[in-house]
């Protein structure tokens, strides 16, 4: 499993629009192959910071399958005007403890 981690930062004043913005978004992104699930949470000490967490079974279902489809050019048009600056994503991998 990859979790994908965003840290957002939504132009001043259109939070509710974004958040609005992104509850119809959603539908995009879990219906994608390899999608296993998602959450957007926002930051309690910076107005319209959020972090979206996205939960992958692997890389590639997210920096190929979704992001070379013809969904995510919809997601784009749906959500990247809100940001400002552009986000970085990064991935990760959970850490075997045991």
């Amino acid at each position: 499993m990859i979790l994908e981690a965003v840290m957002l930062q939504v132009k001043k004043g259109m939070e509710k629009e974004y958040e609005e913005a992104f509850r119809k978004a959603s539908n995009i992104i879990s219906s994608m192959k390899g999608y296993l699930s998602h959450e957007l949470q926002s930051c309690v000490e910076a107005e319209g910071k959020y972090l979206l967490l996205v939960r992958w079974e692997t890389l590639e279902d997210h920096t190929v399958g979704f992001r070379q489809s013809h969904e995510y050019q919809e997601w784009k048009k749906q959500l990247h005007h809100f940001y400002d600056p552009f986000p970085t994503v990064e991935h990760f991998q959970r850490v075997d403890l045991s």
